[in-house]
């Protein structure tokens, strides 16, 4: 288990979000620890999960380091402490006290008639036709057809970004440790022209989808967790989750079934 020393904060700008910073600065300060920019063994997202989610991308989803989230947003499904609980948490991080998952992180890899690009995403990856017309795509798992799309769009999830985006259209949730990918429809066709999955299809680390534009709707949108990129003349996009983790640290009574009947149910 990796010694923590140096803690770096991502904080939101907002007046509550940097008074806990601060608070949470001396909290660590007190008992020896140091506050850095760069290099660091922890990092503490404090805000909602859109705090979480930009202290991964911000750290270039670091794997030699810990994260862990201070929620003073609304959900915070990402974030694993709640104000009340910093003085607990301090003490949990002094005493090594705490439990780590691992997180599969999505790799993405998508080729052009001229580049190819590559990506990692935390939540999930978006495709739609740039212009929002029916997107049309061959979907293969590891080579072998899965189907023939055709819709508004698909979206592939990681297990950590199954309560996220892929819950609002019907997706599963799937727990954290899962290192499943997950392929949701967004609103598909399904008449005597088309005929496509209803329902996501989760797929296992290690195998690889591969997404091919057809016809000339080449011309795509790509949304990875929030942020939307658009790419012409698509030839194909790979996706997998294989060699890229980050560890995240959970409070010792962290359930994942008790999280989602307290931010979901309650």
């Amino acid at each position: 288990m990796k010694e923590i020393r140096k803690i770096k904060l991502f904080a939101n700008d907002n007046e509550p979000s940097q008074k806990v910073a601060l608070f949470v600065r001396k909290k660590f300060e007190e008992r020896g620890f140091l506050i850095v920019d760069d290099d660091f063994d922890l990092g503490i997202a404090i805000g909602g999960d859109g705090a979480f989610l930009r202290m991964i991308k911000n750290s270039n989803f670091c794997s030699d380091c810990y994260y862990i989230g201070v929620n003073t947003g609304t959900l915070g499904f990402a974030q694993e402490v709640s104000v009340e609980q910093i003085d607990s948490f301090v003490q949990m991080v002094c005493d090594r006290d705490f439990k780590v998952e691992t997180i599969g992180i999505e790799e993405i890899s998508i080729t052009t008639a001229d580049s190819i690009s590559k990506h990692f995403a935390l939540n999930e990856m978006v495709i739609r036709d740039q212009e929002l017309n029916t997107t049309n795509i061959t979907v293969k798992i590891d080579g072998v057809m899965l189907e023939e799309y055709a819709g508004d769009g698909l979206l592939i999830a990681t297990s950590f970004g199954s309560t996220a985006y892929n819950l609002s259209f019907g997706g599963s949730i799937v727990y954290n440790t899962f290192h499943t990918l997950q392929i949701t429809p967004i609103a598909p066709l399904n008449n005597k022209s088309y005929r496509n999955l209803l329902n996501s299809v989760i797929i296992p680390d290690n195998r690889v989808i591969t997404l091919l534009p057809r016809d000339d709707k080449k011309n795509l949108l790509i949304t990875l967790d929030g942020d939307n990129y658009s790419y012409s003349n698509v030839e194909k996009i790979e996706t997998f989750i294989d060699q890229k983790f980050i560890s995240i640290l959970r409070m010792k009574d962290y359930d994942f079934s008790k999280k989602i009947c307290d931010k979901f149910l309650k």
